[in-house]
C-alpha cells in the first residue's frame, strides 16, 4: 500500500486476517500429526476468509470483482447444502 497509495484497501484486506489464521491451524496440524482435523478447520477458515475478501473488496474498492459476488454468495450457499446433505446420517 505504501507502493500504490491506495490505503483505502484496509477496509476489506482484514477479511485476510482469518485465512491466515486457518494457515496457521493447517500447518500446527500438519506438525502434530493431526492433518485430517486441521485440514477441515484450517481449510474452512481460508475459505470464508477468501469469499469475505472479495464480497467486502467488490462493495468497499476492488471494483473487478463486483460483478462476481453473487456467483460466490451461490456457490457458498451450494456448498453449505451440498455438505449438510452428504453428512446427513442414515
Amino acid at each position: 500500500q505504501n507502493a500504490t497509495g491506495e490505503w483505502s484497501s484496509w477496509a476489506y484486506a482484514w477479511t485476510l486476517i482469518p485465512g491466515f489464521v486457518g494457515l496457521g491451524v493447517v500447518i500446527s496440524g500438519l506438525l502434530e500429526g493431526q492433518p485430517v482435523r486441521s485440514l477441515t478447520s484450517g481449510v474452512w477458515m481460508i475459505l470464508i476468509s477468501l469469499v469475505a475478501f472479495v464480497i467486502f473488496g467488490s462493495f468497499l474498492g476492488m471494483g473487478r470483482f463486483s460483478a462476481y459476488w453473487p456467483l460466490l454468495l451461490v456457490l457458498g450457499g451450494l456448498l453449505i447444502l451440498g455438505q449438510t446433505i452428504l453428512g446427513r446420517k442414515r
